[in-house]
């Protein structure tokens, strides 16, 4: 018998630990429709399942597989889709910056840089988890 994709979806939202309102915010649906996607009311579209795939780190076609989905929409859905946001990013590659300064010993004018860069990300960010990644990766940028 198939797994609830509603049931999947919330399991995954549970474990980032947000909230069926900020789930919403990030996909851009209202917050009735998560939960009436978590209910099992009804299937999200394929530019849904793209978008929370992505949210979740997660293929969408991993994301419906063995579910309801229907297969008719699963099969238009696409291979693979983004999986981190562009603060996820930078902050990975300042950690990774941060690891190669540790090793070799250098330091300085790189870490100039990346505050200047966090600086201008978080003045663009407006999600708060966001903001408060950003803030944490310039506590580590300060050297």
């Amino acid at each position: 018998m198939d797994e609830s994709l509603g049931r999947r979806i919330a399991e995954h939202r549970t474990k980032l630990g947000l909230t069926q309102q900020e789930l919403a915010e990030r996909v851009g649906i209202s917050r009735v429709a998560v939960s009436h996607l978590e209910a099992g009311l009804r299937d999200p579209g394929e530019r849904t399942v793209a978008l929370l795939a992505g949210l979740f780190k997660v293929d969408p076609h991993e994301l419906v597989a063995g579910t309801s989905y229907p297969s008719a929409k699963a099969h238009r859905l696409p291979l693979v889709v983004a999986r981190y946001t562009e603060v996820e990013h930078q902050v990975e590659l300042l950690d990774n910056d941060l690891a190669w300064m540790a090793r070799t010993g250098r330091d300085g004018a790189k870490l100039a840089e990346w505050r200047a860069r966090l600086l201008a990300l978080l003045d663009a960010t407006h999600d708060e988890r966001e903001r408060q990644a950003i803030r944490e990766a310039l506590e580590r940028a300060r050297g």
